[in-house]
């Protein structure tokens, strides 16, 4: 099921609270000064359950606009914005500045709800309607649905529900593999689990017991537990609204604006380099090293704009340039952020960054400018890296990597070798290539499928291998999947036997109750040596469940306690090797052997004789002469 994060955005008292609560019965105003004054001041986060069972989480963000650094580090990793507007006030600043950052965000799925319509004529709300699909229009969430509410008499709540059902459905989820990235937006102590933080988790997953990197501070921490939509979980992935209990560090140590990640993953830095873009509607010009508030995530921090190809930007225009902070952030290339104007506080742009990590640029120098061209586009060693993340479970060949990057084919071979040499990526020895994180990502689905396929049925030796390809990646062609499983073998990350596939180290293990009901089976089977009882005779005998009953037959085939011979007959271990025997010791004597004399032989009938003799032609003890079987 998709994981769903969603923000509402809008003018203080336009109804975003009152909302949150008639779609999930929470009221997220917690703090007293909130409840006394009737305005949101932190983010208020309320889970909820659509009709159709899918679960999502409401990021409510305050509206006033002393406020507005709260809403921005709400908005960051949201999947759709709720943008309320008031109908008896219509189109307010904060809707603007709102708007602003869901823009500079790239938040492009949203429904804007029209609230307090109960308060209203229906003249005047075909006014406000005309008016505030005029204004989207001009916007990111231009077609986006309109829908009037009233949290008072309820109406337009199904349909806004349905509404919010529908584009869920369209959410690109985020990656749940890979380095994991928890910006932190709340922190606080919990009587009897001490510090917790929560965030939306942007990429990979969280474990119980991992250990992380707390950043920009760089300390290691535990993962004690973990909670998503108020459930313990044992993993939280990205997309996930995410409560994580840290052991052994005190909630002082930690704030708002930090963050949780892979250890090793990211690196604080004072200097990024970024693509930035001056709002249209920007009251003022940005000038060289002009003072701003720069956000990312949850963070804020002061710094200096440095234009590295112009003195001043203008409204609407976008510019090379480097953010000099006066603290240290955590970014990683291509995220997203927004710049307000120091004083007085306003929303004026934003863009994505190009270099988490810069040096220290100068300014109107050519090199510089086209150093950060390619590192915005990509160099060709990252081109190539980021095709292959774009498909990480597609291992691509020499000539597929040419034609999608576009260069030659022996600049390609050469970055090859490079990338090859850093371990980004691996040579499959059938001609293809695949990342390291693509093979990370089918390593780790893989090793889930197994840990639950071995946890539901404990008694299989293994997961099937052609079932693992065709079911978890259809894509990859069986040739190909041989060759990553090689790998991943070679890495200790499974375990590979007569096409079956498991975790290293596993071995099916029977439950005392499982030991019992086998012990009864075998002793039945050894009782009736050559006459056994059919499967279904056999299960009834015993009062098992079908379902059940296949599992520990399959385990004694397995562990060739029983051989099948036929399609419904089947001998225990030890009539097979009695037999032989008795064929043995029959054939010091005579020379060849009839059905009939088997059937003697073996005490039995014609019924059980036939495929007994027939498997033993099979396994090369005997050999059918016409009618009569000699001894191999």
């Amino acid at each position: 099921m998709k994981r769903l994060v969603i923000g509402t955005a809008g003018h203080i008292d336009h109804g975003k609270t009152t909302l949150v609560k008639a779609i999930t019965g929470i009221e997220t105003d917690r703090l007293k000064e909130e409840k006394q004054r009737g305005i949101s001041i932190e983010l208020g986060f309320a889970p909820f359950t659509l009709p159709s069972g899918q679960k999502a989480a409401i990021v409510d963000m305050p509206g006033h606009e002393r406020f507005i650094r709260h809403m921005v580090a709400g908005a960051f990793g949201i999947d759709m914005v709720l943008l309320t507007i008031a109908a008896d006030e219509g189109i307010m600043p904060q809707t603007r500045e709102h708007m602003d950052i869901i823009e500079l965000l790239n938040v492009r799925k949203g429904i804007v709800v029209i609230t307090k319509t109960d308060l209203v004529d229906e003249e005047w709300l075909m006014l406000m309607e005309d008016e505030i699909r005029q204004y989207i229009d001009k916007s990111i969430l231009k077609g986006a649905p309109l829908i009037p509410v009233s949290a008072v008499s309820g109406q337009g709540l199904d349909e806004l529900m349905a509404a919010i059902e529908a584009m869920a459905a369209e959410v690109q989820e985020k990656p749940v593999f890979g380095y994991a990235r928890l910006p932190i937006d709340r922190v606080f102590t919990m009587p009897g689990f001490g510090t917790v933080v929560t965030g939306t988790l942007w990429s990979g997953q969280i474990q119980q017991g991992d250990t992380l990197e707390l950043m920009p501070v760089q300390r290691p921490v535990r993962v004690r537990t973990l909670q998503v939509h108020n459930e313990k979980v044992a993993t939280a992935y990205a997309g996930q609204r995410v409560a994580v209990n840290l052991q052994g560090i005190d909630v002082a140590e930690i704030r708002r604006g930090y963050l949780l990640a892979s250890p090793g993953y990211l690196t604080p830095s004072y200097r990024v380099d970024v693509r930035l873009r001056l709002l249209p509607s920007s009251p003022r010009n940005l000038k060289n090293w002009n003072r701003v508030r720069f956000h990312l995530g949850t963070d804020e921090a002061l710094g200096r704009i440095v234009l590295l190809d112009r003195d001043e930007q203008q409204p609407g225009e976008e510019a090379y340039a480097q953010i000099v902070l006066e603290k240290p952030i955590v970014a990683y290339k291509g995220d997203p952020f927004v710049i307000r104007y120091y004083s007085p506080v306003t929303t004026i742009g934003g863009g994505t960054i190009i270099d988490a990590n810069a040096p220290k640029q100068k300014r109107f120098k050519e090199e510089v400018l086209e150093q950060l061209a390619t590192k915005e586009e990509g160099s060709l060693y990252e081109l190539l890296l980021q095709e292959m993340h774009s498909q990480p479970e597609h291992p691509l060949t020499l000539a597929e990597l040419t034609k999608k990057i576009g260069a030659k084919e022996e600049d390609i071979k050469n970055e090859i070798i490079q990338l090859l040499d850093d371990e980004q990526i691996y040579d499959l020895k059938n001609g293809e290539y695949i990342s390291q994180y693509g093979l990370d990502m089918i390593s780790g689905k893989m090793e889930k499928t197994l840990a639950d396929y071995q946890q539901s049925y404990p008694l299989r030796p293994g997961y099937p291998k052609e079932d693992m390809r065709s079911r978890h990646f259809p894509a990859i062609n069986g040739k190909t999947f041989n060759a990553i499983l090689k790998r991943l073998e070679t890495n200790g990350k499974i375990n590979s036997s007569s096409n079956l596939l498991a975790l290293p180290g596993f071995k099916p293990k029977p439950s005392q109750d499982d030991e019992r009901i086998l012990e009864q089976m075998m002793a039945i089977l050894k009782q009736r040596l050559f006459n056994p009882p059919s499967p279904e005779e056999l299960r009834q005998e015993l009062g098992l469940e079908e379902a059940y009953f296949q599992e520990l037959l399959a385990y004694l085939l397995h562990e060739q306690q029983v051989v099948k011979v036929s399609q419904d007959v089947y001998f225990s271990t030890q009539a097979i090797e009695e037999g032989k025997a008795r064929l043995d010791k029959y054939f010091c004597e005579d020379k060849e052997l009839s059905l009939a004399t088997a059937r003697d032989l073996f005490d039995t009938s014609r019924k059980y004789a036939l495929p007994l003799v027939e498997y033993y032609d099979r396994i090369r003890f005997t050999r059918r002469v016409g009618d009569m079987r000699v001894k191999l």
